[in-house]
């Protein structure tokens, strides 16, 4: 079985409405190319930044939220929502949303490990001063086969994917802003690494840099077959990525290297 996934690097915006408009143009723009699941970048709708956060948070009936499901509908497609903002209670948390081709949200991923890191001479950022953290894995079954969802700082924990692949995921989705000092160290290291080690498609999509927002993103959306190779990789740009995810081929290269089920994890 064959499917076509679309990465949306897309800008960020300071303006929600503005965000939402482009948004729409891209989702539009995939589906019309052959795209069966699209997804957004992490933050989509919101500036990149704390002080920013509860400003633009919505609750899961919220004007962004309801705009997704609208374009998944319209557009008949699965749609993995990026990330936004979401606020429950007194608590906001970084939420990637999962809508069915008839809109209904079939699952929400809240970011778990939050990015809290002071490196030298690098970047100083402390979500958890402002975000909370989600306590969930989310796995979500489509008529392609079960994916997963996590977000950004998540793919540095790989126990978190292990669970995920143990409970039948084969293409995972990572909405993820690097920004400049750990994008060109580490985002192509842990975006292969998650495909070998747990013998998925691996997709990560990023913003797009703007050198005019709060907070440069990395860029390079990519897309990651399971043994490791780029089925395709943006710039820092602006753009779609298009990549066929063949389920046929991951479970030729699983058969092949049985990792599954050579695990001990009785040792670990």
């Amino acid at each position: 079985m064959k499917f076509k996934l679309a990465l949306c690097q897309m800008k960020g915006y300071m303006e929600k409405t503005a965000a939402h408009k482009s948004a729409k143009a891209y989702i539009q723009e995939a589906a019309q190319t052959g795209a069966n699941m699209i997804c957004l970048p992490e933050m989509w709708n919101c500036p990149y930044s704390s002080k920013y956060f509860h400003a633009y948070a919505e609750g899961e009936d919220g004007e962004s939220v309801r705009l997704m499901s609208e374009l998944a509908r319209e557009n008949g497609v699965w749609l993995i929502g990026g990330s936004i903002p979401e606020i429950s209670g007194d608590s906001v948390y970084n939420t990637a949303f999962v809508f069915s081709p008839q809109g209904r949200i079939m699952g929400k991923h809240r970011k778990i490990h939050l990015y809290d890191v002071d490196i030298e001479g690098g970047i100083r950022f402390v979500e958890s001063e402002t975000l909370s953290a989600g306590s969930k894995k989310t796995v979500v079954d489509t008529e392609f086969g079960k994916i997963g969802v996590a977000v950004c700082y998540d793919v540095r924990f790989p126990p978190l994917f292990a669970a995920m692949a143990a409970e039948g995921a084969q293409l995972i989705l990572l909405p993820a802003a690097f920004n400049m000092t750990t994008g060109p160290a580490h985002w192509d290291l842990l975006m292969r690494a998650r495909a070998l080690d747990q013998q998925v498609y691996f997709a990560a999509c990023s913003p797009a840099r703007d050198l005019a927002a709060p907070y440069q993103a990395f860029g390079h959306s990519c897309i990651i077959n399971p043994w490791g190779e780029y089925c395709g990789q943006a710039d820092s740009h602006e753009s779609i990525l298009y990549g066929d995810i063949d389920l046929d081929y991951l479970n030729s290269v699983r058969a092949q290297l049985p990792l599954g089920r050579q695990r001990h994890p009785e040792a670990y």
